[in-house]
């Protein structure tokens, strides 16, 4: 076979290849959560509304003096942290990340203990055995 004859089906070939990895990639973006970074477009975003929302309170009590004060206030803030996100922003996507364990862990001490609370002292624990509060005579606490 010449090369001629060859080449098409080497350029079908690499075609299919780089769709089949571009439909992938995006299969994988819709199950993996937001891109890279998406967590940094939040934080400016939250900036951005904080800023407008205090630029457009404007309330007898404080002078101008101290209205000026404010928006110099939010326009350093707002200048200090774009540099920030700019520079890091897979920083955000890890602090979110933590966040949601945090949140996780919480939740589930939470819920042990909402549980035991609201089973009460003599209702039956796991397994029919009354709960009276103490440790698990079973349990072996490790103390090293």
């Amino acid at each position: 076979m010449s090369d001629a004859t060859q080449h098409p089906d080497a350029d079908a070939w690499a075609k299919a290849c780089a769709e089949d990895l571009a439909a992938e990639k995006a299969r994988r973006r819709g199950t993996e959560g937001p891109p890279p970074g998406a967590a940094a477009e939040e934080l400016r975003k939250l900036v951005d509304a904080v800023a407008d929302k205090v630029a457009s309170l404007r309330t007898p009590l404080l002078g101008a003096g101290a209205q000026n004060a404010v928006q110099q206030l939010v326009s350093q803030a707002k200048a200090a942290v774009e540099p920030v996100i700019e520079r890091n922003p897979q920083v955000f996507d890890h602090l979110a990340a933590a966040g949601n364990e945090l949140l996780a862990a919480y939740r589930s001490a939470v819920e042990g203990q909402e549980r035991r609370w609201t089973r009460g002292p003599d209702a039956p624990g796991p397994g029919g055995k009354r709960d009276d509060g103490g440790p698990d005579p079973t349990e072996h606490i490790d103390l090293d």
